[in-house]
């Protein structure tokens, strides 16, 4: 049936499930009237629907193949797609306003319109799955736009007008899952697809209620077999809908304990009693039995007084808490007599103001078969084939991952949405990095992120598609879902800070030497793997002693930076120059380490005053000049251990290095810490006895 919206002429085929029977009607839409070519009713052969709900869907099904083969019979067509209705059985409204602007002013479409109300649907639903605090899944089942806005001022029409920014009014309807389920199982037990789902009243409003009469205040009220179904106009619109769970059934129960016949009995003598003064019947135990229409009529009194109050205060709440100005009666339930003069005197207005609806609004419906009904019990069936052109209301089926779910058609659905209908998580759609690698270089944040994941992989009917993709009912979608890529991972030599190297000048040469990082406080070499939280500090120097070890050299004395004095902890930057004298170079050749020395002293204890007194050989095979001082000794703590200096008139702090046993060069990465008395030693600085000093690799 795609298409029928743009063109007329072609067939449409409503269906109207009732609580007593279904009625089946076909026909298309030619200029201002809707011609009828074909019409089927039949009822159901046992109480298969109760109070507008379907309770054996089976039974229901196969009432509906009966309708569907005579219409076909009828035509000599194949009928494949139909339109239907839902009873008001709890229902549910929400009011809203949408509005879409354009990226400049032009003409409104058709189409334009069409996509503003189905934007007012989507945003109702949202609003109204907002309130649901139930575990019941409600669908919109029907929706009627009530005022459009161009510019921001109200119009009747939008079709043909130019506007920036158009906007709708609308009232939205939604009935529970149950209800929506039940109706599509029995149409697609009679082999049908659903084309358009409508809400009762949303239908009978079609035929019932012109255009041209929905200035006044009016209300429709359709009284069917289970429930009586409402809606009101004001100010050109529909303003409200409503239901009542009580109807023609309900009459019809009393007529079956009176009687004591069953139900189609009873139905029988109820609608006979409105057309003679006696009816006959035989009741269960098959005794011929009669009844005069004034006492079917007593019997009924109080229950159709009960029922039009119902519908009366319904007609108030849904109008204001306030009367309507008339009201039209539609459906079979309502033509029982007396019940349009009860539902007068309680809504307070003239009986003439409460009318039954049938022929007198048929004037725009073309039968062109012999002996169409065309009474009240027939605007309803009308109302849901023109019910199709004005709005598309469906749902369809799709298969999920092999699991079968249900889509509210908007004309534009994606397998996005299916998605989302099936909970499949939003995140698995989508490729998704590893875990991110943060840490600081030189003080500044610095972030690394995951690898990528692989995309989800997307069929539609096996086909490749992406989330984009158009679906259809009855399509088969299947999604594996995305993954996660690696996590960040960077080697320290890979910092860009690290890939410069320092150039500088020693003893005349140039030489390049890898920039310098410590981690945490700690040297680390290139192939160090960065951790999450890592501070990093690149130095872009190094210390003259740090060259020294680089270069695999001992360190001498008389050092120039720059050709300025210099000390063994001085920073050189790119382009210094260096120098120190080699001749006289700083050699432990002869000197014992801390070890050596104790162990020395254990075997031979006399030779440990010795030992601090006797200068070397090679120093004394020189005597002392006269102006020379004699040897100055220092004994200071270091690490615990108490060591004596000596050779000197005096001694600076770096001295102390030539007296304990601790390998500069063995750093491995790691910063040295000089303490003297709990703080940071200076290298110059003087020791005059009973210092304490700390030195270790940190």
């Amino acid at each position: 049936m795609a298409g029928v919206r743009e063109k007329q002429g072609q067939l449409v085929f409503g269906l109207d499930i009732g609580t007593r029977s279904i009625v089946g009607t076909v026909g298309y839409k030619s200029g201002g009237s809707f011609h009828v070519t074909a019409q089927r009713m039949k009822e159901h052969e046992t109480r298969a629907m109760l109070d507008g709900q379907i309770h054996d869907i089976g039974k229901v099904g196969e009432t509906i193949s009966q309708v569907k083969a005579q219409l076909e019979q009828d035509l000599n067509r194949e009928l494949t797609e139909v339109c239907i209705a839902a009873a008001g059985r709890v229902l549910r409204t929400v009011t809203t306003y949408t509005e879409h602007t354009f990226e400049s002013e032009r003409e409104i479409l058709a189409e334009d319109i069409y996509s503003l109300a189905a934007m007012g649907v989507e945003k109702a639903y949202e609003e109204f799955q907002k309130d649901n605090d139930t575990d019941v899944k409600f669908y919109c089942v029907g929706y009627t736009p009530m005022r459009y806005y161009m510019n921001g001022y109200q119009i009747g029409n939008l079709e043909g007008h130019k506007a920036k920014t158009i906007g709708i009014d609308l009232i939205a309807t939604f009935l529970p899952d149950d209800v929506v389920d039940g109706l599509y199982k029995a149409v697609e037990l009679a082999g049908l697809h659903v084309a358009n789902l409508t809400l009762e009243p949303i239908a009978a409003i079609q035929v019932a209620i012109p255009e041209k009469f929905r200035m006044l205040n009016l209300a429709l009220v359709d009284v069917g077999a289970g429930t009586s179904d409402i809606s009101i106009t004001k100010e050109g619109t529909i303003v409200a809908y409503g239901m009542i769970p009580v109807a023609g059934d309900s009459l019809t129960d009393i007529l079956v304990q009176h009687c004591l016949v069953d139900f189609d009995t009873a139905e029988q003598i109820k609608r006979k009693a409105g057309e003679m003064e006696t009816v006959e019947y035989t009741d269960i135990l098959g005794l011929p039995q009669t009844i005069s229409s004034k006492e079917v009529m007593e019997l009924l009194e109080e229950a159709v007084a009960r029922m039009t109050k119902l519908a009366a205060d319904c007609i108030k709440e849904l109008n204001g808490d306030k009367s309507v100005s008339a009201v039209f009666v539609v459906g079979g339930g309502g033509m029982i007599p007396g019940y349009t003069e009860k539902l007068a005197a309680e809504l307070g207005i003239a009986k003439e103001r409460v009318a039954i609806r049938g022929q007198e609004v048929m004037q725009n419906i073309q039968f062109e078969i012999e002996n169409a009904r065309n009474d009240a019990m027939m605007v309803t069936p009308i109302g849901i084939c023109l019910s199709y052109y004005e709005q598309s209301n469906n749902f369809i089926f799709v298969e999920f991952n092999k699991v079968r779910i249900k889509l509210y058609d908007n004309g534009r659905i994606s397998v996005a949405d299916a998605a989302m209908q099936a909970k499949f998580p939003n995140e698995a759609l989508f490729p998704r990095r590893g875990q991110a690698l943060t840490f600081s270089v030189n003080g500044k944040n610095r972030m690394i992120r995951g690898e990528q994941g692989e995309s989800a992989v997307i069929r539609v009917n096996k086909d490749p598609a992406d989330i984009h993709t158009q679906i259809h009912s009855g399509d088969k979608i299947e999604i594996t879902a995305s993954t996660t890529g690696a996590a960040a991972s960077l080697e320290l030599g890979r910092l860009s800070e690290l890939s410069e190297r320092l150039h500088v000048f020693v003893n005349g040469a140039g030489i390049d030497i890898p920039k310098t990082a410590y981690v945490n406080g700690n040297r680390e070499n290139e192939f160090y793997l960065i951790r999450e939280g890592d501070a990093i500090q690149v130095h872009n120097y190094y210390t003259v002693s740090e060259i020294a070890e680089f270069l695999d050299v001992p360190l001498g004395e008389n050092i120039l930076v720059n050709e300025t004095a210099a000390r063994p902890e001085t920073r050189v930057y790119e382009n210094f120059t260096l120098t120190w004298d080699m001749e006289a170079e700083k050699s432990s050749e002869n000197r014992h380490t801390p070890e050596e020395e104790n162990l020395r002293e254990e075997k031979h204890p006399e030779e440990k005053q010795a030992s601090k007194t006797d200068a070397p050989a090679e120093k004394q095979e020189a005597p002392k000049s006269p102006d020379q001082k004699e040897n100055n000794e220092v004994t200071v703590t270091v690490n615990g251990a108490p060591v004596v200096l000596s050779d000197k008139k005096s001694y600076v702090f770096v001295d102390v290095f030539d007296f304990i046993d601790f390998d500069l060069r063995d750093s491995r990465g790691r910063s040295i810490v000089t303490n003297i008395n709990g703080r940071p030693a200076q290298y110059m600085e003087a020791l005059n006895g009973g210092e304490v000093i700390e030195i270790y690799w940190k």
